[in-house]
């Protein structure tokens, strides 16, 4: 239960340094990209990376030569994906969500936040987290499509070419 054998610890040494050679390699040829968190596939081939991380080293059943594989496959099929959303509005939009605007000028937008299942109190926290102390300072909170939040002040003005693909900012602004 508490110890194996020496070949265990020693597989994992070698294969473990190995594994993280080839993927930091990977991860340098496939650019930065690879890890961002964009959107939802960017946090799968992340999570994924790491999962096939894990089993690379404590799954003795698992090559190392097959797991590089796995680390290929991850990282080819998010290089394509983000080669084609970049050139094809069709896969942009399939693979992306919209960022959403929360609150605007004072007013929480319920519809929006039900759909997007967002309480009040996670716009509160993320008005705290930017630093604000008072909804009264805040212009609009947008939920980006990465899943964070945008929390833009009073004093701040964005132009419609920022807005353009928030759902449910205004068209024309009063």
């Amino acid at each position: 239960m508490f110890f194996g054998t020496w070949y265990g610890i020693y597989r994992i040494l070698i294969v473990g340094v190995l594994a993280y050679v080839a993927l930091i390699i990977l991860l340098r040829v496939s650019g930065k990209r690879t890890l961002s968190k964009m959107n939802a596939f960017d946090l799968v081939v992340t999570v994924g990376i790491g999962s096939v991380l894990g089993i690379i080293l404590l799954n003795k059943k698992v090559p190392l030569a097959e797991g590089i594989t796995a680390y290929l496959v991850l990282i080819g099929m998010q290089y394509i994906v983000a080669w084609l959303s970049v050139r094809f509005h069709n896969v942009d939009q399939l693979v992306k969500s919209s960022p959403s605007l929360l609150f605007y000028r004072d007013h929480f937008i319920k519809e929006r936040m039900k759909k997007e299942r967002i309480a009040e109190m996670d716009v509160f926290q993320a008005v705290r987290d930017n630093g604000y102390a008072s909804m009264q300072e805040v212009n609009m909170v947008i939920l980006e499509a990465d899943g964070g939040f945008s929390v833009i002040g009073k004093t701040h003005d964005p132009n419609r070419g920022v807005m353009k693909h928030v759902k449910g900012y205004p068209k024309e602004r009063s």
